[in-house]
């Protein structure tokens, strides 16, 4: 396999957040409930906006109300949660290396993946950066994947993503790009993928093993 570009989605493939994501939820819950949330479904909506999981698990709440929740009690309990993935930047650091373009496709707003960009000493390592305020139409919907590659002028054939969540490989296969599912972050649910007809190009456990592919 040869690509010159290497897309990333962020959360849960280059960045582990996930505790710090779950315990956001559990406040929201909390918050609205009484009580915390099935810890199983807060899981399966990784991958989706905030605005939109607000209104899935919350219709009667002002939306922007509990985006603010949300946001606050990340804010202000990152520190110690956070971090790249044990081999990420190893991996990327060989990508560089030989001569790919790192990108990144994230359903996180601009200014928290910029942040957290910084805070991993890791700004400069993307050519091109799409976030969910760069457009309307979100994974796995094509169109952010699309936007990437307008950037870069490439073709589809000429990328890879890797993402941990089916909304990462509908994204790549509606927009005719390959994909790596990527099985370090969390428990993959094969059956919701199935279902959706959605399927990966490549399955890998470590970054060691997407090194191997590229």
């Amino acid at each position: 396999m040869k690509k010159k570009h290497i897309i990333f989605d962020f959360d849960g493939t280059i960045f582990n957040s996930n505790r710090v994501i779950v315990d956001s939820w559990q406040a929201v819950f909390r918050h609205y409930t009484g009580h915390e949330g099935d810890e199983k479904e807060i899981y399966h909506t990784f991958g989706e906006t905030i605005r939109y999981t607000v209104q899935k698990f919350f219709p009667e709440a002002d939306v922007d109300e509990a985006v603010k929740i949300y946001r606050a009690y990340q804010d202000a309990h990152y520190e110690g949660l956070v971090g790249l993935f044990d081999g990420t930047r190893e991996m990327m650091d060989k990508m560089r290396e030989g001569g790919h373009t790192l990108s990144v496709v994230t359903s996180r707003t601009k200014s928290t993946t910029l942040h957290y960009l910084a805070e991993l000493g890791i700004q400069d390592y993307f050519d091109v950066l799409v976030t969910c305020d760069d457009t309307d139409r979100h994974k796995p919907d094509p169109e952010p994947l699309r936007m990437a590659l307008r950037a870069l002028s490439a073709e589809p054939e000429e990328a890879i993503m890797l993402g941990d969540t089916k909304f990462d490989i509908g994204c790549c296969n509606n927009a005719g790009v390959d994909s790596i599912l990527v099985g370090w972050s969390h428990d993959i649910d094969e059956t919701e993928l199935e279902a959706l007809g959605y399927q990966p190009t490549y399955r890998v456990k470590t970054p060691a093993e997407v090194l191997d592919l590229i």
